[in-house]
């Protein structure tokens, strides 16, 4: 199995073993149709219950049962299944790392993603170290090809010349 970091248990919710999960995705409501999350050594957590509350998640697990036993996993980060996403859509770790191109040439490494509520932003890393923010748009990422590592993209006119200065 192929797992993927979903987010991070931020805290306890009430005396009765919920935790509070900070999400790491980009659709909160993907993760209450999870029944079975997973640690990082592979032991699963069986969903009893979840909701969302304050752009978190609250799970109750069938392995934790009370708050006591709930604060030991504070810190821990949460895994699930990697799935086949919709064309288009990629895990941003896939896309970490990743060599951009444009029509002259390599621009540089991918090597954040930031998520800012109207469309996603690219940071790239040139040779120099530079970084360079490429929007998230139509007309803007023109290929990925996760497994070759590789992405094409046009950049709007004057962005690099802006960087530049």
């Amino acid at each position: 199995m192929d797992f993927i970091e979903v987010g991070q248990i931020v805290n306890t919710h009430g005396i009765r073993g919920e935790i509070k999960l900070n999400p790491w995705t980009d659709n909160i409501y993907d993760l209450l149709e999870q029944d079975v999350f997973y640690l990082k050594d592979g032991k699963e957590l069986h969903v009893w219950k979840s909701r969302i509350h304050k752009n978190c998640l609250i799970i109750q697990f069938a392995e934790i049962s009370d708050v006591d036993t709930a604060q030991k996993y504070k810190g821990t980060v949460l895994f699930t299944e990697k799935t086949e996403l919709p064309e288009g859509r990629y895990y941003i770790a896939d896309l970490l790392g990743m060599e951009v191109f444009d029509c002259n040439g390599r621009l540089g490494t991918l090597c954040d993603v930031f998520q800012t509520g109207a469309n996603d932003v690219y940071e790239v890393k040139n040779s120099a170290g530079k970084s360079i923010y490429i929007p998230v748009i139509d007309g803007v990422i023109l290929t990925v090809d996760v497994k070759a590592r590789r992405m094409e993209v046009s950049l709007p006119k004057g962005l690099l010349e802006e960087e530049e200065e």
